[in-house]
């Protein structure tokens, strides 16, 4: 069966689904049990389950191998004549090419929150102001820069040659990198750069705790009228000593008036928390203060507490401290997640190796 929507074309063959973007590009087939998801940086990676969820990469010839499988099946079964020549223009070396993305983002997109996976990303920033909490990598691959407006002008118009009609699949703008916004005079035009292009699309970002009260009530209901709509807050855990362990700075008790004042603008929050960080010597302490934390914060209905279960990174500081870790992570985060429903709390799932832009 074959499904034209305005923003995506679908063949659903029994035990085969896949979709395309109205670039032609394919970003998810289904087979029998494996998914196949393509990246905008033309990489193809594989999930499935062998007991627990598996993922991983495919290799560049793996690769093309899938891409040529999928434009058989669309020249076979495809009908329509738009759709079909849509798909039909790509070749699988031109769907692993990476060219196209590098030109769009100088630095690779590093972690999303979730629920912004399909929004369009934009760099206000690359990298991240602070960059030496002990158990990130994300960004030690470059420094920290704010783009000017004119730079950042010309990045918005090379993220839009890359996605093409493949916007139609996105929703909400995500101002990266790791702290945009942090910024401050700085960032009001480039805001207005891209309210001006994607017109009603909610705004969406990280905030650090500890740039975060630097700013007034007054400064964060300025960004609501430019469109920022919601907060992604890493605050990791409500256990002070364990967040200086992991060398970010802040007290977590500080969230309290960070969150008050974000409310007061009218922001919805993403809260994040890392389970299992700490180890064994820290789980318990982490799970009760952070815990009573959550249930201080004055949270509504539109906000989520995001529940990660921690990875330790082998090239971090925090590798070497030599913390015991728990060694029933998944169990430990149910019951977090069951202790904040019955606060009447949202919570959601955030592993970072789901992560794919």
């Amino acid at each position: 069966m074959e499904l034209l929507r305005p923003e995506a074309t679908v063949l659903s063959l029994g035990n085969r689904v896949l979709s395309f973007d109205r670039e032609g590009r394919p970003y998810h087939y289904f087979r029998q049990g494996l998914t196949y998801k393509r990246a905008l940086d033309g990489t193809l990676h594989l999930r499935y389950r062998e007991g627990e969820r598996r993922r991983r990469r495919l290799a560049e010839a793996e690769a093309l191998e899938v891409y040529r499988e999928i434009l058989d099946i669309a020249e076979a079964h495809l009908k329509d004549s738009g759709r079909r020549e849509e798909v039909l223009r790509w070749t699988p070396e031109a769907l692993s090419d990476p060219t196209p993305y590098r030109r769009a983002y100088t630095w690779p997109v590093s972690i999303l929150p979730p629920d912004a996976y399909l929004s369009v990303v934009l760099q206000a920033t690359t990298g991240c102001t602070w960059n030496r909490c002990a158990f990130c990598s994300f960004y030690q691959d470059r420094p920290f820069q704010k783009r000017s407006p004119g730079a950042f002008r010309e990045h918005v118009e090379r993220v839009l040659e890359l996605l093409g009609r493949g916007r139609l699949l996105r929703r909400g703008v995500f101002l990266g990198d790791g702290n945009a916004l942090a910024l401050g005079e700085p960032l009001l035009p480039l805001l207005e750069e891209v309210r001006q292009t994607f017109p009603g699309e909610p705004i969406l970002g990280f905030l650090d705790l500890f740039t975060g009260l630097k700013k007034e009530v007054s400064w964060w209901l300025r960004l609501w009228e430019l469109g920022l709509r919601r907060v992604y807050i890493g605050l990791e855990t409500g256990h002070a000593p364990l967040l200086a362990l992991l060398n970010k700075p802040g007290h977590p008790r500080e969230a309290l008036s960070l969150v008050r004042s974000l409310k007061e603008a009218g922001l919805s929050l993403g809260v994040i928390l890392m389970v299992g960080a700490g180890g064994v010597a820290y789980a318990e302490a982490h799970r009760r203060e952070s815990l009573a934390l959550m249930a201080e914060l004055p949270l509504g209905k539109e906000d989520v507490i995001y529940l990660s279960p921690f990875q330790v990174e082998p090239r971090t500081p925090y590798a070497a401290l030599g913390l015991e870790p728990l060694s029933q992570v998944e169990e430990e985060l149910a019951a977090w997640a069951s202790a904040l429903r019955r606060m009447r709390l949202r919570v959601a799932r955030y592993d970072i190796r789901e992560f794919l832009y």
